[in-house]
């Protein structure tokens, strides 16, 4: 997927350099066809590092997707140039009149707060909220995932006694579900939070549908009926060092860290990590944008229904 993003973001020569295509706007400006909208609310404090993540993990099919970066306004960000915010980031008030075609709503460290703790929790609700009405689907990742259960359906998360940090083997619960498609019978992918949400409290609400899970780390993949919304514990598009990363951090920082699981050759940190979930992350975006994007988001972006309107997709 040729992926359309500002000519001077710095993503571009990192995806470049690994022979990932993206598109300059120069360029996709004369291109004859209608590129499906994206919205990244970024919620990370590292924003350039997640931002070539999920860019990484957006581009591997025929289809040309235009990004757009979204942050909150009623957070102070201090991890990032405020340069790059202005040059690159735009706010909801900017693009609340809007449609997308679909839009990723990352996870963020503060999943220890509760939710109306976290100082941006009010203009969050009132993105979600609106993503009911101007986004056809929404993926949604790790914390972004936990806010977007509590918000929609009321599912609380829970503290787990230690970080769960790591790489985890999941087993799919509907081989059916095109979010899967073309995934091995097992499939590993990275976690690192200290909260869950619990299946058996999923189990209870009609419109949600476990997709995925771990008998060591939990639930990972949950959508609501209509597939217009889809919820992931893991973090598949995290790149090889990003645990080693946030574990060294950690230890500097004099916490009481468990090495991340399954994560280093012999539980070793000095040695390179192995990567063991490179090939099911990117399927599972591509997967996301054929089947649930692409497929199913009108032609008119427009012409976008509620999400309590839409019919039940697999």
């Amino acid at each position: 997927m040729p992926i359309r993003i500002p000519d001077s973001l710095p993503a571009r020569k990192t995806l470049e350099t690994e022979n990932i295509f993206v598109i300059t706007e120069h360029r996709a400006i004369h291109q004859d066809i209608r590129p499906l909208k994206l919205l990244i609310l970024n919620l990370m404090p590292t924003k350039i590092v997640t931002e070539t993540q999920l860019l990484r993990k957006l581009s591997n099919t025929p289809l040309q997707v235009q990004i757009e970066l979204l942050r909150t306004i009623s957070h102070d960000a201090k991890n990032v140039d405020q340069n790059h915010l202005e040059s690159f980031y735009v706010s909801f008030e900017d693009i609340k009149n809007r449609f997308y075609d679909g839009m990723i709503i990352t996870g963020a460290p503060v999943e220890n707060l509760d939710f109306n703790e976290v100082d941006y929790w009010p203009e969050l609700c009132e993105i979600m909220e609106w993503s009911k009405t101007h986004v056809h689907s929404t993926f949604h990742i790790c914390w972004g995932a936990q806010a977007a259960l509590y918000y929609h359906y009321g599912i609380q998360k829970h503290s787990l006694p230690k970080k769960m940090s790591g790489i985890y083997s999941h087993r799919i619960l509907k081989p059916t579900s095109p979010i899967f498609r073309g995934f091995d019978d097992t499939f590993n992918a990275p976690h690192s939070r200290y909260t869950e949400v619990r299946a058996e409290d999923i189990a209870k609400v009609p419109d949600l549908e476990l997709l995925a899970i771990s008998d060591e780390a939990g639930v990972f993949a949950v959508k609501n009926k209509k597939s217009r919304q889809i919820f992931i514990f893991g973090h598949p598009e995290y790149d090889r060092e990003t645990l080693a990363l946030e574990y060294r951090r950690d230890i500097e920082k004099g916490k009481h860290i468990a090495v991340p699981a399954h994560y280093f050759p012999n539980d070793d940190p000095a040695q390179v990590p192995l990567m063991t979930w490179r090939a099911h992350a990117q399927l599972l975006y591509t997967n996301w944008l054929n089947y649930y994007v692409y497929q199913t988001t009108p032609y008119m972006i427009n012409m976008i229904s509620p999400d309590i309107e839409g019919e039940e997709n697999a």
